[in-house]
Order: structure tokens, then sequence, then C-alpha cells
């Protein structure tokens, strides 16, 4: 889940329509000024369905020690610092099927979707919030997510759908780099980020440089990037979720019970130059 704050309580994001938000950034990237990644189908499937294993997840929310929503919301932008208020395992088993679900279709896309799980475990985890029994379990994880990932870019080259230049490493992190910028772009969106921000990575432009790209809040889910990365004028484009009343919650059952009871609502994002 990914949770915004609202007066009344908490609006309720499924991973999923994060990601698909995410998948519709990657849809318009690539202008006179910024490259468009190729093979430019199989990143963006692999940006639209990088969290498919949080649908199952996603039914049931639970809660945070604290009694809040356990979900990603603005106070975790920029880190990943809450694995105490988390099961590790449950959560390793989901990122997991996150990508062996996408492997059985495109194993392009779920090389990219194992390298953004590998680094936000490494690069972006706090491993101070992680129980020392549990870190060996992480470390393993990761370990296996990199072998995995040779055996699906030995899959790729197989299946002769893919050029020599797109399974090079260099081809492989410009495009998990590029996934992540569209994926931090949705998160920001989906919390309406009130402080200034810069995407994920310094990304490449067509010249053969590479740039930075900010991220200003102009109004309620609305954001001012510069320099402008898309294809078309603006993106005018919807968020699903549910609107929750409460700020904390007895229990699981509890926040279950409002959250069936809600209604399906769209908030609507805009991104703008």
């Amino acid at each position: 889940m990914l949770r915004q704050k609202t007066p009344e309580g908490w609006f309720l994001i499924r991973h999923p329509d994060h990601a698909a938000l995410a998948g519709q950034f990657a849809q318009a990237w690539g202008n006179d000024h910024f490259r468009k990644p190729e093979p430019f189908v199989d990143w963006a499937e692999g940006v639209r369905r990088h969290d498919d294993g949080w649908a199952e997840r996603d039914r049931t929310p639970t809660i945070t020690s604290a009694g809040k929503p356990s979900a990603f919301g603005a106070d975790l932008v920029g880190g990943y610092t809450a694995f105490e208020e988390i099961d590790l395992p449950e959560y390793l088993g989901v990122r997991g099927k996150a990508m062996e679900i996408v492997a059985g279709d495109n194993a392009y896309a779920a090389i990219l979707i194992s390298m953004h799980t590998c680094n936000l475990l490494t690069e972006h985890a706090d491993r101070s919030t992680i129980r020392p029994e549990q870190l060996v379990l992480l470390d393993e994880f990761v370990t296996k997510q990199r072998h995995r990932q040779l055996e699906l870019r030995a899959e790729a080259a197989d299946s002769g759908r893919f050029s020599d230049a797109d399974l090079t490493v260099e081809r492989l992190l410009e495009n998990f780099r590029l996934l992540q910028a569209c994926d931090n772009l949705s998160l920001l969106s989906c919390v309406d980020f009130e402080k200034p921000a810069t995407l994920l990575h310094s990304l490449p432009l067509n010249d053969g440089c590479t740039s930075g790209v900010t991220v200003q809040r102009s109004a309620l889910r609305t954001f001012r990037l510069d320099p402008w990365p898309f294809a078309v004028d603006s993106l005018e484009l919807e968020i699903p979720g549910r609107p929750v009343s409460g700020d904390l919650f007895p229990n699981s059952k509890a926040l279950q019970e409002r959250y069936a009871a809600a209604p399906s609502t769209m908030l609507s994002v805009r991104i703008h130059p």
C-alpha cells in the first residue's frame, strides 16, 4: 500500500495502481532532449508491472505498531527506514514474487525489476532498522536475485528478440535507472510530496550526456519538472484508491473493514514543465 494523508484520515493506493501510474509516465518518456529507452516496449512493461506481486497483499492492509496503515508514505520518501514495522520474510517473498510473475512473460522486464529490488535493499535500505538475525536473510535474497538476473539475461539472449546492445550491462543499468525515475515520480505523486525533490539518478540525454530532473510541487498533486523529459506538453492523469477515515486504528481488522467499505475514488495528478 501507499498512503496519502488527508484531513479525514488516509487515502490508500495499491502498489499495482502506483506502478500503473509509473507506466503512464514511461509511455510518455523521451523527447528532443531526453533519450527514449530501448527496447522501449520491454522497458515500459517492466515499469508498468514492477509491483505486480503486491496485488494479493494489498487486498488486506495492515497497521504499524503505532496504529497507522502499514504503507509507503511521504515520511519514507528518500529511503527505506521502517523495516522494524514490517515482516521481512513476507516482504522479501512479495518482492521475489513480483519479479517472477513478470519473468514468465518477459525476461527483459523481469531483469529490470530485479535490479530495482536489489537496489532498494542495498543502496536505499537502512540496515539499522533490520533485526541482526534477519540481515543474513536479506543478503541471501539479494545474492539469489543477482544470480537470477544472469539466468534471465541468458534467457533473453536465447529468445532472439534482443540485440547485443540491449543486453549489455550499460544498457541494462540505464534502463533500470529510468525505471526508478518513473517509479520515483509516481511515488511523489501518490503521496503528494510537498518538498522539492530530484528524480533518482542522472538520466540519459540524446547528446550522450546525462541530466538530473527536479520536481517541485506547485499545487495539490501537481508537480513541475525541470528539465522536461516527456514527449507531450503536460500530463493529466488519475490515481485510483480508497479514502479511509481515522488517523490510527486499534488493529488491522479495523483498518481492513474500513478499507473494504470505502468507495473506490479517483484522484487527479498533473505534471507540467
